[in-house]
């Protein structure tokens, strides 16, 4: 092993028994394991965050594989590249399986043209297909591929996961064992907890650690808290402002407001901050949650999210968040009701789908004085000349007489 390579690249496993974590897919009884093993692997696509073994289980294949195997990174290749893989398995004195192996990191990045390149080859059996995307593949694989692959979700690695493999970094020959390192488990564990199940932010964070201290009398490396968290990245939180994490989390934080959970709440718009998501943006959502989920529970509501979009607009980050704050949990503990919601979307439905019959003549505008003449606005009776300032009179059309949209619950105020 070259121990000038970083310490995570060292660290890849070279067979499934090393590979640590994603029992879900690589357990001995399930299928992802059992085909590896035969080298019956059909095309897949594997998805996941940074940091959770997509491109260590590529390896894992290649090293298992007895198909000619292939690796390109879909930002640095392009269709010719396809072309020349696909010509070198064909041609038979080369490879006389006439198939491959073709591992493609970021495949998420390949345009619609690149994809198609693929799609006929994958569709006939000479390329076998492993592709790694940190993107949601249903939004950004050719549907076409998608339909002939399977999809493997892998998760975050947990934290005992990214605990073990630093052990292992800490014993290994040609991970760290020959610098003598000293760190105690605790010390360890935080390392692994800041990662956040990327064990490739987890191992570069040791690296740093050891690489960055000098020895003590002993000729040993001490790692303390103190120097462990000067050398780790801050707690990395998976959100992409324009990736799949981001539907996720302003999902959830729309539901927590609409369950009435503020800590949830809280939560989810902390992410959505830290992640760099638009404060405005998060000012819309819960203004929209004000009038749909709140309504006439709580009419408040809404002037208060639209006082609170103002005022964020005006202010900017980082005071911002205090403002989103505080609205979002006045939404998320305010009483709720979408009875209003409710009515407009029959409403429409109804104009949509129905024939529902003309204006009464009542109650239509006659802003000439020759229109009465043909029955506008005759008849109408004016509310306020009326005790209480009601009057019963006939507001819809004939066809939808009787039909009622605004259905008050308990929660209403009126």
């Amino acid at each position: 092993m070259d121990m000038s390579k970083p310490l995570a690249y060292r660290m890849m496993p070279k067979t499934l028994d090393e590979y640590v974590g994603q029992e879900q897919l690589l357990g001995k009884d399930k299928i992802l394991y059992r085909t590896i093993k035969a080298d019956r692997l059909s095309s897949i696509i594997l998805w996941g965050p940074p940091g959770c073994g997509k491109t260590s289980l590529a390896k894992v294949i290649s090293n298992t594989t007895k198909s000619k195997f292939y690796k390109i990174n879909a930002v640095t290749s392009g269709v010719s590249d396809i072309k020349k893989i696909i010509e070198e398995t064909q041609n038979l004195l080369l490879n006389p399986t006439g198939k491959c192996i073709l591992f493609i990191d970021e495949i998420h990045r390949f345009n619609k043209l690149q994809q198609d390149a693929l799609l006929p080859f994958v569709e006939n059996g000479t390329v076998i297909l492993i592709g790694a995307t940190t993107e949601n593949p249903y939004f950004e694989v050719n549907k076409a591929l998608i339909s002939r692959s399977m999809v493997c979700k892998l998760e975050p690695l947990s934290m005992d996961d990214v605990f073990k493999v630093l052990k292992n970094a800490l014993e290994r020959e040609d991970g760290l064992k020959n610098f003598n390192v000293k760190i105690e488990d605790s010390t360890l564990r935080k390392i692994a907890e800041t990662a956040n199940g990327d064990v490739r932010n987890a191992l570069n964070g040791l690296e740093v650690a050891v690489l960055t201290t000098k020895m003590d009398a002993n000729g040993a490396i001490n790692i303390t808290d103190e120097i462990a968290k000067s050398c780790v990245q801050n707690r990395k939180v998976i959100f992409d402002k324009n990736g799949d994490s981001h539907y996720n989390n302003i999902s959830a934080f729309i539901k927590s407001m609409r369950g009435s959970d503020p800590d949830a709440t809280i939560f989810y718009l902390a992410r959505a901050i830290n992640g760099g998501e638009d404060p405005m943006f998060l000012a819309r959502r819960i203004v929209i949650a004000a009038s749909e989920d709140v309504g006439m529970a709580n009419p408040n509501a809404l002037v208060v999210a639209n006082s609170a979009m103002q005022a964020v607009n005006m202010v900017g980050m980082p005071e911002a968040r205090i403002i989103l704050a505080e609205a979002a949990v006045y939404v998320a503990t305010s009483k709720k009701s979408n009875a209003s919601y409710l009515a407009i979307n029959k409403a429409l439905e109804d104009v949509n789908t129905k024939e529902t019959g003309e204006i009464p003549m009542h109650i239509r505008n006659a802003p000439v004085q020759d229109m009465q003449n043909f029955g506008y606005s005759n008849g109408y009776k004016y509310p306020h000349d009326y005790p209480g300032h009601v009057v019963e009179q006939q507001y819809l059309p004939d066809e939808m007489v009787g039909t009622r949209y605004y259905l008050p619950d308990e929660n209403c105020t009126q």
